[in-house]
């Protein structure tokens, strides 16, 4: 039975892969954060989880999580503070986002890297957020990533020293630039994208939702809950040779869309008595942020190593609802 440790497991992407993961009886899965982390109360198979509160900041905390996993099959390091928080406080984003993830790498090359041995499969989640203007209109792996922020920043260094550790065989590395994932649950995140979420799950809730800017023209590129996490089984079973060691980042499937399309698919499936609840207002300095991003990407390489493409925002919209109701 594969054993898969998830990092940042108390936040979005975490629960979303355990989840999956533990819709069969195949996985053992290990679920660690800074505080004890839930299993994800849909799992199917409960009782192939396992959970364990630990500071990756701190070392001893970090090199007991590794003594008590082993042996090991996968690691995905999905914890991080997000980009406003980055940008907001640069030496917890550093700390968090830079120096616990090569903590953490060096930790399991030290555990785990041995000649004989099967590298470790590694799943990283990075972000489109390492792109930067001036952009071209449609981004692919061969663009140039030029971060206008320290989040970015810290996930492009990541990236790198991913890249290198495979390129070593000191572990088998993906890392994957996620788009916004939407509809993301629970409260609101300090991401600059967090909104994109919000301009749904808050008028739910019968809560306001403040859209950062005031242009309903404004695209984002966003990637559904529940596509991402058929992709992330899918990457955890990529093959070693898929790409070159030294180039393992790819840009996950996604769509754009504008503030309007969203408003408008949200009324088609909520009612358009919802949109009440959404209120635009300027902030200069998400709005820097956001303006940074890309809004157009060519998924070829992705859809050639077989991951599925999205079904867009209405569809996202209806996930979302049906897992309120069920």
């Amino acid at each position: 039975m594969p054993t898969i440790l998830i990092t940042g497991a108390a936040g979005m992407i975490g629960p979303l892969l355990a989840e999956r993961l533990l819709s069969s009886p195949e996985y053992q899965v290990i679920l660690t954060d800074i505080i004890s982390p839930p299993i994800p109360p849909k799992a199917k198979y409960p009782q192939n989880a396992t959970t364990i509160q630990a500071d990756l900041t701190d070392p001893g905390s970090l090199s007991s999580l590794i003594s008590s996993c082993l042996p090991l099959d996968a690691v995905c390091i999905f914890h991080g503070i997000m980009s406003a928080g980055s940008e907001a406080n640069f030496e917890l984003g550093m700390k968090v986002n830079l120096h616990s993830t090569l903590a953490l790498l060096e930790a399991l090359r030290e555990a785990t890297s041995k000649p004989e041995e099967k590298p470790l499969r590694v799943l990283y989640a990075s972000s489109q957020a390492v792109y930067g203007q001036p952009l071209p209109t449609i981004i692919d792996e061969n663009t140039l990533p030029t971060p206008e922020g320290s989040y970015g920043t810290q996930k492009l260094i990541c990236e790198s020293l991913i890249n290198d550790y495979t390129r070593k065989g000191y572990l088998d590395g993906y890392s994957l630039r996620f788009p916004t994932i939407v509809v993301r649950g629970g409260k609101p995140s300090t991401a600059a994208s967090s909104f994109l979420s919000g301009m749904v799950r808050e008028p739910l809730n019968g809560q306001e939702c403040v859209i950062p800017l005031k242009d309903r023209t404004f695209r984002s590129w966003l990637c559904s809950c529940r596509v991402l996490a058929e992709n992330l089984v899918h990457a955890l079973n990529l093959p070693t040779d898929a790409r070159p060691s030294h180039t393992r980042t790819i840009n996950m499937p996604g769509f754009g869309v504008s503030v309007q399309d969203m408003m408008d698919a949200f009324a088609k499936v909520a009612g358009e008595d919802k949109l009440r609840f959404l209120r635009e207002e300027t902030d200069e300095g998400m709005e820097r942020i956001l303006r940074s991003w890309g809004t157009e990407f060519d998924n070829k390489l992705a859809y050639d190593l077989g991951f599925r493409r999205d079904d867009g925002f209405e569809s996202a919209v209806r996930d979302y609802i049906e897992g309120l109701e069920g």
